[in-house]
């Protein structure tokens, strides 16, 4: 389940109407956002909901002219999920390279490319492992999900984003400044255990331990560039 979360409402463009598409771009309209999504079989759409009320755009996902009439130019994320893993790439790519759309999803089968493209910048899920909620994390802005609750409700384990200034810094000097533990990090689409000499690299995903009442003050701190100190 998806945690409670402030979200800004922006635009995403879904390449791939299948399942993992419709599920992800109706999950997307309930939350509040615009979404437009490409798929180059017109009789895709038909998993849509009658409801869905967001763009439907019959072409290829990595065409220009198909990712103009989605309203790339305004998207705030892109996601492609269709069935094949060099179209998600090629997407992936055109969108990020032409459009200048950062934040870019690809569903990849193959783990072991999924990985190399996630070190080429393009964060990827491999399917074995692949939910809606995890597709969610990498495509909107300030999410904090909580992933465990302790059963006395006095511990979480929350996922989240670290900005880019804290990239150099040891897990153990991030903990002391956020007043929090790391379980561990997302990093290259794979999980990994940290000690506290473990540094933070570019696009590392926290999944952090700490009190409900601290979680909002620890997200904060991740969030933004650490503190000088005097």
């Amino acid at each position: 389940m998806l945690g409670a979360c402030s979200v800004y409402v922006v635009h995403v463009v879904i390449m791939g109407a299948g399942r993992v598409g419709v599920t992800l771009a109706e999950t997307l309209e309930a939350s509040g956002h615009s979404v437009a999504i490409i798929d180059s079989n017109p009789d895709a759409f038909r998993r849509l909901s009658p409801d869905f009320s967001g763009r439907r755009v019959t072409g290829m996902g990595f065409d220009r002219d198909a990712l103009t009439q989605a309203g790339i130019d305004e998207a705030y994320a892109f996601a492609a999920v269709s069935n094949g893993d060099n179209s998600n790439i090629l997407a992936a790519r055109v969108v990020r390279e032409t459009f200048g759309v950062d934040n870019v999803v690809a569903r990849i089968y193959d783990a072991g490319r999924a990985a190399m493209y996630s070190r080429l910048g393009i964060p990827t899920v491999a399917t074995v492992r692949w939910t809606v909620d995890q597709m969610l994390r990498r495509l909107l802005p300030a999410r904090e999900m909580t992933e465990f609750t302790d059963s006395s409700g006095q511990i979480v384990m929350v996922e989240m984003s670290i900005h880019s200034a804290w990239i150099g810094t040891s897990i153990e000097e991030l903990q002391q400044r956020a007043d929090c533990r790391v379980a561990f990090l997302t990093r290259w689409a794979q999980g990994e255990l940290v000690t506290p000499l473990t540094v933070v690299q570019e696009n590392d995903i926290a999944h952090v331990l700490c009190t409900p009442e601290r979680r909002n003050a620890v997200a904060r701190v991740l969030a933004t560039p650490p503190r000088k100190e005097s």
